[in-house]
């Protein structure tokens, strides 16, 4: 996106009535570059993505160097970026601060910062806070998308999710995201438990875009949606040409010239 203030211009997605910004998760920087050149205005990185292409597991604090590497190399790119640090890959609050930091250097102009552990707790709503604090008062012009697990992790939890979006609200968050919620009422419930835009997924059995942008949603993201299904689509055509001795008629693959004209060239 060609603009003066990138910072600015992505808060500002967040922010039209009726409009929820649409935010698709690349992997690396193929695929950053194909949605910019779809059109998207700004993408996000999938932690999954990431960790995956590197042989490692998401969610376990071991991709800050991929994750920053990435970002080096698509951040300030036509497309405004926000990256997912999964819990900051640290629970030092300057720590945190300091690869958003390191992250708003390369380009990015959000984060996407989760309370959600890898032993499938969730962070104490205090250092989380404390983190979001930590990296607003670091780099005051960074897009914080302060993300909460609680209905991942099972119902017996969701009653967190509003004292935590308020804690993470008062801690300086610029956004909140609640993923997993997929239930009208449930959404409509977290609207209006908070003064921030609102980060739902979008998912295949979950309200269409149009109905999150009645329900008051105001980002939509397909964290890692888009990387499983490109390895779906891999196998599923290695095992098609292997069972059937043909590959599948029907394809959408970009053509090779297509894919090559992604790379910046020189």
């Amino acid at each position: 996106m060609n603009t003066a203030d990138p910072a600015a211009a992505f808060h500002a997605l967040h922010h039209r009535p009726g409009a929820p910004l649409l935010l698709p998760n690349a992997w690396d920087h193929a695929s950053a570059a194909a949605l910019a050149a779809a059109g998207f205005a700004a993408i996000g990185t999938t932690s999954l993505g990431v960790a995956a292409a590197a042989g490692l597991p998401d969610g376990a604090g071991r991709t800050r160097a991929e994750t920053l590497r990435l970002a080096r190399r698509i951040g300030g790119g036509p497309a405004l970026l926000s990256v997912d640090i999964e819990g900051g890959f640290s629970d030092d609050p300057a720590e945190v601060a300091d690869l958003a930091a390191e992250l708003a250097e390369a380009g990015a102009v959000g984060i996407n910062l989760e309370d959600g552990r890898a032993d499938g707790t969730l962070t104490p709503p205090h250092l989380h806070a404390a983190k979001i604090t930590a990296v607003k008062s670091a780099v005051p012009r960074l897009f914080v998308n302060a993300r909460t697990d609680t209905h991942w992790l099972g119902g017996a939890r969701a009653p967190e999710t509003a004292p935590r979006l308020a804690a993470y609200q008062d801690a300086g968050a610029d956004g909140v995201f609640v993923p997993g919620l997929t239930d009208p009422a449930a959404i409509a419930g977290a609207v209006a438990a908070t003064a921030l835009p609102l980060n739902v997924l979008a998912t295949p059995d979950g309200p269409s875009l149009t109905q999150l942008a009645d329900l008051g949603v105001r980002r939509a993201s397909l964290g890692s949606l888009l990387f499983r299904l490109a390895l779906g689509a891999a196998v599923d055509t290695a095992t098609h040409l292997r069972t059937h001795g043909s590959l599948p008629r029907t394809t959408t693959a970009p053509a090779y010239a297509t894919v090559q004209a992604l790379s910046p060239q020189g």
